[in-house]
């Protein structure tokens, strides 16, 4: 697969098609945003899990994240294309880690998500930078959810 990938091609692969969320990966701006507003729906689904089954699915998700950056990365031969996705899936449902209900919440949590994911402040830009391969793909995104899951629980505990 080339750097510049198709619809059809993720389609043929189906790790690709993961890795790419759906192929909202293949959005010609804003990748990453356009993979979080793809993870809301799917995030929905999984906030009806009881907790505990929901930090499961994250541990599951995380480590079939590994996989599926690293092998779609050297697929295509580029580290960290845009277009994979699946961190900003995993990493968005870290923010949203016991998040309370309503469209609020997960507004804010999409904002809060997004806004780490970009601007990568320290460790973040470290991770992204030093740690390679489907792990170093996925641990940034993860302490992004982290610090944006914290910004969640200072919001919430400071409007009761």
């Amino acid at each position: 697969m080339s750097s510049s990938p198709t619809f059809s091609g993720l389609v043929a692969k189906p790790v690709h098609w993961l890795a790419f969320g759906f192929g909202s990966g293949l959005s010609p701006k804003a990748p990453g945003t356009a993979g979080t507003v793809v993870a809301i729906p799917l995030y929905l689904l999984l906030a009806m899990l009881p907790l505990g089954w929901y930090l499961l699915a994250l541990v599951v998700t995380f480590i079939v994240g590994v996989y599926l950056c690293d092998k779609t990365s050297k697929d295509m031969g580029v580290h960290d294309h845009p277009g994979i996705v699946w961190d900003e899936f995993v990493g968005y449902w870290i923010t949203m880690i016991a998040a309370p209900a309503g469209w609020l919440w997960v507004l804010l949590g999409f904002v809060f998500f997004r806004i780490f994911d970009v601007l990568k402040p320290w460790p973040i830009r470290w991770l992204d930078e030093h740690v390679h391969g489907g792990f170093g793909i996925m641990i940034d995104d993860v302490l992004a959810g982290v610090m944006a899951l914290a910004c969640m629980n200072v919001c919430y505990w400071w409007w009761l």
